[in-house]
């Protein structure tokens, strides 16, 4: 009976799935500039891997070695003692590696490990670029996988093949990784969803998930409440097909007579949570940020999804509507509009918040389809790279108009400031401690000032002059 009941969730699961196997998938680029030498020198396009730290808003520059062995680097390169550590005054190395026989994790991880300032995996065969993407749950160890912190791309067998060749020739291949375009930075303002689950019994990617929850929350709320971005929080469902409806699996995973499903939490009929529990409690959150937000407040979500996965966690049996609404009532957030957003969760009837979410995972433009948890879309553009605060942050940044970027996107662990060495090559006035250097997340910009309502003109780099007594400036 056991294999039976696992065997009927594992079909279930590929039906809950097969209405996104369809979808659009779009595989986000960065350029890859070869600067030398001349005979491959161009701007190529290359796939952002989903791991490690794309360096969002950025460039870097490099040059490019290709192991004599571990070419694949599906083992440590100290067992074949090779080191990528540049030496002092040299350039970061990017280490070219081989696609196949392993993970994409496995071959960044064992490249950051040997000193690897980024890693590019060439493709094996012809065809167009995909995403680099972490192994499936269970399948791997996945302890090393938040810690990859250097970015990754995924260049053509036909580029791979031309860096190769120029290194066999005893050419230098020197290179430039510019993400500066990578996501769209059109105003003063960010538009970013993340599209997240309130299990919390996924294994691995979910504890790293509530953890970046936890660490995030306080910036989030700072651009948020100052108005420098305009976050929504979206949760991914699935609909049984109706001839499952009256299953026992569509059952215990669906709610709203099999309209909106989830995976059950442990893959176990027999034990914890249903999958109709997850898809209740993401309702419910889905329904906080907007009874939240329509009080002019929406930055209480991050307290309660925090404050939830603190309190009410299924491994203590406390994952309840009765635990999730005293988490509301210490929010100060109007439980009776809140039962009411979510509804009868055993009606047959659509359900409008959850509705607008299938929806909504639908991509529109430039976004592809939302397929996998969790997907941060910055922009309308699907974010790659590990789910951490400083690399969120830089991609968020990076959505920002130059010199328009809060005070958080300037601090130094998210950027350099570039005004701070030779005055960033701008005008400046010593004696009266004016410049023109002004920063911004993707470098500086020269740019005559405003002082004490007066506005300065010219170009910015030779000189500066008062326009005028007293002439401001809007």
């Amino acid at each position: 009976m056991m294999m039976r009941e696992k065997l009927g969730l594992l079909l279930l699961s590929w039906f809950l799935l097969c209405g996104s196997c369809l979808g659009r998938f779009v595989v986000e680029k960065n350029n890859l500039k070869v600067t030398s030498p001349d005979s491959i020198k161009g701007v190529y396009e290359c796939a952002i891997g989903n791991f490690g730290v794309p360096q969002y808003g950025g460039t870097l520059i490099g040059t490019v070695v290709y192991p004599k062995s571990n070419q694949k680097a599906c083992k440590s390169f100290d067992d074949v003692d090779i080191s990528f550590k540049s030496r002092p005054g040299g350039l970061p190395i990017f280490v070219l590696i081989d696609r196949g026989d392993c993970y994409f994790t496995l071959k960044a991880w064992n490249a950051q490990q040997a000193g690897a300032a980024a890693i590019l995996v060439a493709d094996d065969k012809k065809e167009p670029l995909i995403t680099m993407d972490t192994p499936e749950e269970g399948n791997t160890d996945a302890d090393y996988l938040q810690k990859i912190t250097i970015p990754s791309a995924l260049i053509s067998k036909s580029v791979g093949d031309s860096i190769k060749n120029a290194i066999y020739s005893g050419e230098m291949v020197n290179m430039n990784l510019d993400w500066r375009e990578a996501l769209p930075h059109p105003d003063d303002r960010v538009e970013y969803e993340l599209w997240t689950n309130s299990n919390d019994e996924c294994g691995p990617k979910c504890d790293s998930q509530i953890q970046f929850l936890k660490n995030f929350k306080g910036a989030a709320q700072i651009l948020e409440k100052g108005g420098y971005t305009q976050f929504s929080p979206h949760y991914i469902t699935w609909y049984c097909p109706e001839a499952f409806i009256l299953s026992k699996q569509c059952k215990s995973q669906c709610i709203n007579h099999g309209r909106y499903c989830a995976p059950d939490p442990e893959q176990d009929f027999t034990r914890g949570y249903d999958g109709k529990d997850v898809v209740i409690q993401n309702l419910r959150q889905a329904c906080v940020f907007r009874v939240a937000n329509e009080t002019g407040k929406p930055w209480l979500w991050w307290d309660y999804v925090t404050d939830f996965a603190i309190r009410c966690p299924m491994k203590e049996e406390k994952y309840t509507k009765e635990c999730a609404d005293q988490v509301i009532r210490t929010l100060g957030v109007d439980l009776k509009k809140i039962d009411n957003c979510v509804g009868d969760t055993e009606a047959d009837v659509e359900n409008p918040v959850l509705k607008a979410e299938q929806d909504a995972q639908i991509g529109k433009g430039s976004r592809g389809d939302v397929t996998i948890l969790p997907t941060l879309v910055v922009n309308n553009r699907q974010y790659r790279g590990k789910l951490a605060r400083a690399a969120v942050l830089k991609a968020i940044c990076s959505g920002f108009r130059e010199t328009t970027e809060p005070a958080i996107c300037l601090t130094e662990d998210i950027e350099t400031n570039e005004c701070l060495q030779n005055n960033g090559g701008c005008w400046q006035d010593k004696s009266a401690n004016i410049s023109a250097c002004r920063d911004t997340f993707r470098g500086r910009v020269c740019e005559c000032p405003i002082v004490q309502g007066v506005k300065f003109v010219g170009d910015g780099y030779t000189h500066c002059e008062a326009s005028g007594a007293l002439r401001c400036g809007n």
